[in-house]
């Protein structure tokens, strides 16, 4: 049958038809374990009764009016996200690249407002923050942004971790208006920065009077522990960018800011015909509410320490391994060559996951996820790497 979808994705040779917890079944009736979450989005995994519940609920009343007008949900799903944040005030989208463009455009108006005719913002290498022509030349990753030049101009890009030459670049260029990094990097390979890194660079913004901003699409909404990964630090950013888990499936990004980056975009000089409608607000607030309810965010730090714990005794012999390093339920293990085929043969086993960075594969599992499933997928993802390894490398 000929495909009438754009051929943007390297899709696997499978449907799925329906999802309860960690559980995925497809098309034929054939159970799969999710370590992927959808790529983190589905934090409380499949079917949530919650979310259900609040889809349901709000698609009996009202859909969309747009921005226009007031939207009481949203005002509620924004006074929840200020108090859990400690930010002042949000910007509502529908996705993460959308969150990160509202990002890019508040640094550039606060540059243009302190005076700086061109201003840049200070980016990382092997960073993800998007598909979209800003996003996609904010990311430093050089394969996907070939074929798409010329990129947007201004961004000036460091090594990650490497707060030396964060303090060279600024020292080199007077017009760096922000620093956008992720708190840990993942499509770039579960990277892990030393624990003081983003509070060195929170001092550095507050010494050159730039915007600090976090994505927290992928860290955010508990996965790492936290409810935001920059929690662990003690420090609050100046711009925070969220999607993937806030609304479960559902579409939503936010872009939250406080103190000097709050007031920087007003009326008209932003906006979005669907973000921050009924539906999706409702499905966000139904997600705090749980994490909130059934102490999640907690339960994530324990999980992620017993499925590192649990693939470093059952790894340790295998010299390919180069390193596992989580932090809550944001996972990678790295092997010394690439290892992309193991997507395929954890598929054939029943499990879901990704390699990202070519050699690190990559695990999301849903915070919901239980011993039994913990055990199933240390067991299974451990047997295919041993396979893979001895067979190949």
């Amino acid at each position: 049958m000929t495909s009438h979808i754009m051929p943007t994705y390297g899709r696997l040779p499978i449907t799925f038809d329906r999802g309860e917890g960690a559980w995925l079944w497809d098309d034929r009736g054939q159970r799969y374990l999710d370590a992927l979450s959808g790529i983190a989005v589905c934090g409380l995994g499949h079917a949530h009764t919650a979310v259900h519940a609040a889809i349901c609920a709000q698609s009996k009343k009202l859909l969309h009016t747009s921005n226009l007008y007031g939207i009481a949900v949203q005002e509620q799903l924004a006074q929840r996200l200020t108090e859990k944040s400690g930010m002042d005030n949000v910007f509502f989208c529908n996705s993460g690249a959308e969150a990160n463009e509202a990002a890019i455009k508040l640094a550039r108006k606060f540059g243009h407002q302190s005076g700086i005719e061109n201003p840049a913002i200070l980016v990382m290498e092997k960073s993800f923050h998007g598909r979209t022509l800003a996003t996609l030349s904010a990311t430093g990753n050089p394969k996907v942004q070939q074929g798409f030049a010329p990129l947007v101009q201004g961004f000036i890009r460091v090594p990650y971790n490497d707060v030396a030459a964060i303090e060279q670049a600024l020292a080199q260029h007077s017009n760096i208006v922000a620093i956008l990094v992720e708190p840990i990097q993942g499509e770039g390979g579960v990277n892990i920065p030393a624990t003081d890194y983003l509070n060195q660079i929170r001092t550095l913004c507050d010494q050159h009077n730039i915007l600090m901003m976090l994505d927290e699409i992928q860290t955010g909404i508990g996965r790492t522990g936290t409810f935001l990964a920059y929690q662990h630090n003690g420090i609050l950013p100046d711009v925070c960018s969220l999607a993937k888990a806030l609304g479960n499936g559902v579409p939503i990004g936010a872009c939250l800011a406080r103190g000097k980056a709050a007031q920087i975009l007003t009326a008209g000089t932003h906006g979005s015909t669907f973000g921050g409608n009924p539906l999706a607000c409702s499905a966000a607030l139904a997600v705090l509410e749980t994490l909130d309810n059934d102490d999640l965010i907690a339960l994530a730090a324990q999980k992620g320490d017993l499925i590192s714990a649990a693939l470093t005794v059952a790894l340790h012999n295998n010299p390919h391994v180069v390193d596992i390093r989580h932090k809550g339920l944001m996972i990678g293990v790295e092997l010394d060559k690439p290892c992309s085929e193991l997507v395929t043969l954890a598929l054939q086993a029943h499990l879901l996951i990704n390699v990202t960075n070519e050699k690190t594969i990559r695990l999301l599992p849903p915070l919901i996820i239980d011993p039994q499933q913990i055990e199933q997928l240390v067991a299974t993802l451990a047997m295919i790497i041993t396979e893979y390894t001895a067979a190949t490398l």
